[in-house]
């Protein structure tokens, strides 16, 4: 599956809003960034980055004269995020997290049904969700907790080296014994685990669904 390496997971949504309107979309993004609607975010570990952007339809690419213009009548927003865990669990924690800052960011979106109730919610994010062709995870089997927690255990391992250059055996194994107690929660192994499938069902049940529907 192309969307996921490792425990990560790509999304990437694209969705119209009417040129006319796209700014006040744009003001809100200015806004965004210190406003208290987005501060939920940071409660979600899961997530490694979401970005939201506005290309205007004379702003996208045009590689070479003889590539035909676009007859956009649109302009459209790109949301774009990397998580840890399953598609449901992704977008229910951002509806949870921030039900108003997603509501603002899609404010004029064409057909934007606002993030509660969630199952309307899932479908404009399901039907607006481009696949990702090529997906690369320098820690595949890291998710942002597991590194967190490596820069965690190799500052203490550089202060435990330090401090226990001189101790003797006794002291080096009492220093050490304390070590592995206060980093127990920070020692993880770097495999795949069952978010891994989740993720994989969850992509599964929802196009066997659209099948269904078409």
């Amino acid at each position: 599956m192309s969307n996921i390496a490792g425990k990560a997971y790509a999304m990437n949504v694209i969705t119209p809003i009417k040129w006319y309107l796209r700014w006040i979309n744009k003001v809100i993004f200015a806004i965004g960034d210190n406003a208290r609607f987005l501060g939920g975010l940071l409660t979600l570990s899961l997530i490694h980055y979401a970005r939201w952007t506005i290309v205007k339809p004379g702003e996208f690419p045009r590689l070479d004269s003889s590539q035909p213009k676009e007859d956009i009548k649109y302009s459209y927003m790109f949301f774009f995020s990397n998580f840890n865990g399953s598609w449901a669990q992704y977008v229910d924690s951002f509806s949870m997290a921030i039900p108003t800052g997603l509501n603002l960011f899609w404010f004029k979106d064409v057909k934007y049904p606002k993030s509660v109730p969630i199952n309307p919610f899932h479908e404009y994010i399901s039907d607006n969700q481009i696949w990702t062709n090529h997906y690369y995870s320098a820690y595949p089997m890291a998710t942002s907790n597991d590194v967190k927690s490596a820069k965690k255990v190799k500052n203490a391992l550089h202060v435990f080296i330090k401090d226990t250059e001189k101790a003797t055996p006794a002291e080096f194994q009492k220093r050490y014994n304390r070590l592995l107690i206060n980093l127990q929660h920070d020692l993880c192994q770097m495999a795949p685990t069952p978010i891994v499938s989740l993720a994989e069902a969850a992509i599964t049940n929802r196009r066997k669904n659209h099948a269904k529907e078409n």
